[in-house]
């Protein structure tokens, strides 16, 4: 798997994956946001035919000295393989390699396989915040979690 800073030629075949994954996408002007905010936002891509594909990409945003992942998905068709605890792992070292000392994240708690690659990873709850994702009756309740990074 190869990993390189998300370019803005991406933010269209970035935005087609995020609509065909989840019920209330991101937007294309979400990841321009992101970009133009300097978050990091990452694209992974494997080799298919001596080509590269896109199978995924995370957006990651920096605090004095943690980070806060905003946006981790695979693709569809690659969904199931071990490619998000793949991705997931080379966020953590990059993260840990530049000085942050924990992760933090948010989950719908219907989630159930993301919820089961964080917790798999370290991830622990640390809180609820309540009505932070749009779901088709409303609202629906975020799960905060954290994982501490290096030395503690």
């Amino acid at each position: 798997m190869h990993v390189r800073p998300m370019r803005r030629s991406d933010l269209d075949a970035v935005a087609a994956i995020e609509r065909s994954i989840y019920e209330f996408p991101w937007t294309r002007g979400n990841f321009a946001d992101s970009l133009l905010a300097g978050h990091d936002a990452w694209v992974f891509e494997i080799e298919v035919e001596e080509s590269p594909q896109l199978i995924g990409y995370a957006v990651v945003m920096w605090l004095p000295d943690e980070v806060h992942l905003l946006n981790l998905s695979v693709c569809a068709p690659m969904q199931g393989k071990g490619y998000g605890r793949e991705m997931l792992r080379w966020l953590l070292r990059d993260a840990a390699g530049r000085g942050a000392r924990g992760m933090l994240l948010e989950v719908r708690p219907t989630n159930a396989r993301a919820l089961a690659l964080y917790r798999s990873m370290g991830f622990e709850p640390i809180g609820t915040r309540r009505g932070y994702y749009p779901a088709q009756n409303g609202r629906e309740d975020a799960q905060v979690l954290f994982k501490r990074l290096g030395p503690s």
